[in-house]
């Protein structure tokens, strides 16, 4: 591929749902300083940078994603777990986890149905995938709730979804998170053309972190701010406008 989309690339494998944005917005605070500017922290922890003075316009997407966290130990040592956002279940099921301790280890599972198999259960076919009858199962020898304390999970970790990023000679790339990532790397491109161009224009670019649960960019743009554009998916189905390319 022509294009260089290495710093996409990094900002989608660093795990980012709601509420575990740290490291992704301290990586586009390194990324837009690199670039010569000076970004800042809202109070809520979204990152904004000017690239010209007095900025009128406010250009935003957002680093959050969708993800999970765990609700419950149970007794046979898997997960119970609640969403960070949106997530269709139906379309995360056998996927690898991550789970993220408060201790900081980092622990691999996957996301399953309960019973999953079809020679113990012929109605898996038909049953909703729900949080209630899905669970995580943790890549360790855990057959208890005790074991699993011993490894540091509890309740209140987080878990991130596998990004699967892929980039292909056709110019095609798949990955999860591109919601918002994708969005997030026009930014970065903006920046960084307009720096080599040695042109500074009334806009600041804005990186919110708490989109996936309505409330990202709801404040913490520069007082001169007086019109907002996001760039965001677009969304595929029945009379929507939106496409894959």
């Amino acid at each position: 591929m022509s294009h260089n989309y290495s710093t996409l690339k990094t900002l989608v494998e660093i795990d980012s749902p709601t509420g575990f944005t740290k490291t992704a917005c301290a990586s586009v605070f390194d990324l837009l300083t690199s670039y010569g500017y000076k970004p800042r922290y809202s109070n809520k922890g979204a990152v904004a940078c000017s690239l010209g003075k007095n900025p009128v316009l406010a250009i935003a997407a957002h680093v959050d994603t969708l993800g999970a966290i765990v609700s419950g130990v149970k007794k046979d040592g898997t997960l119970s777990f609640s969403l960070l956002g949106g997530l269709q279940l139906a379309t995360a099921e056998g996927e690898y986890v991550n789970v993220y301790t408060m201790g900081g280890k980092k622990i691999a599972g996957t996301l399953l149905f309960n019973d999953p198999s079809s020679h113990a259960n012929n109605k898996r076919e038909d049953e909703k995938r729900s949080i209630e009858n899905m669970h995580i199962r943790l890549d360790e020898e855990v057959e208890n709730k005790e074991e699993v304390f011993k490894l540091g999970i509890n309740v209140g970790d987080i878990i991130c979804f596998e990004t699967k990023y892929r980039e292909y000679e056709s110019g095609f790339i798949k990955s999860r998170f591109m919601d918002n990532k994708a969005g997030c790397y026009v930014l970065f491109e903006i920046a960084r053309r307009l720096k080599e161009l040695k042109k500074e224009v009334p806009v600041e670019i804005f990186f919110s972190n708490y989109e996936e649960v309505g409330h990202g960019g709801t404040c913490g743009y520069a007082e001169t701010i007086k019109d907002l554009l996001v760039i965001d998916m677009g969304v595929i189905g029945t009379a929507c406008q939106g496409k894959e390319t």
